[in-house]
């Protein structure tokens, strides 16, 4: 069953009591992040208690940190790989950035792969065994044809902007590279506008 987050106009004082790990307690509080966005206070709990999430947000609203913070937590605690599907290489560079400092404390490496940029720098990124890879949908069916990265070790799934993706047409690379991850997953999965489960 999955568990739709929905803005709303509550919030907390504090990122304090939604579970998150102390260590990245420390980087919020040092990258001035004070207060959790409602979509931040709703899926950030329920995320780190393994749940799967639908969640409707515009851009712009904290919604990179509602799964960037459980992905990290999450692998810091087991083996596998979080991978975050973007439709855009410009909300993918946004969702690499955002993910940095919260990975510096842990070590974590990220490899963005986005169409229309070199091919090597990429691969270079993935042969550091990277623990987040964010891509675009078409550029990553590339690496994995080239045999680059492949998803078996995918254990938290993020679809962001899933409905903008569906719109751009990228259903057949969607469920291409679904294909290759494990059943066994945790998934996000981040709206724009609230619709049908299109995935």
């Amino acid at each position: 069953m999955m568990n739709k987050s929905n803005e709303n106009k509550t919030g907390t004082s504090s990122f304090y009591g939604l579970g998150i790990a102390p260590k990245i307690l420390e980087t919020l509080e040092r990258i001035k992040f004070k207060s959790p966005t409602p979509i931040q206070e709703k899926a950030i709990p329920m995320a780190i208690q393994g749940k799967d999430i639908i969640g409707v947000a515009q851009t712009g609203t904290g919604k990179t940190h509602s799964f960037a913070i459980p992905m990290v937590q999450l692998l810091a605690q087991k083996k596998g790989i979080g991978l975050i599907l973007a439709p855009t290489r410009e909300l993918a560079i946004q969702i690499d950035e955002a993910f940095q400092d919260l990975v510096l404390p842990f070590g974590m490496k990220t490899a963005c792969l986005i169409g229309g940029a070199p091919m090597q720098p990429q691969i270079t990124a993935l042969r550091r065994n990277p623990r987040i890879v964010i891509a675009t949908p078409g550029r990553l069916i590339d690496h994995m044809g080239q045999w680059n990265f492949m998803p078996e070790q995918v254990a938290m799934l993020v679809l962001d902007e899933a409905d903008r993706m569906l719109d751009m047409g990228f259903a057949p690379q969607i469920n291409k590279i679904l294909k290759f991850i494990p059943k066994e997953r945790q998934t996000m999965k981040y709206r724009a506008r609230d619709q049908g489960d299109g995935l």
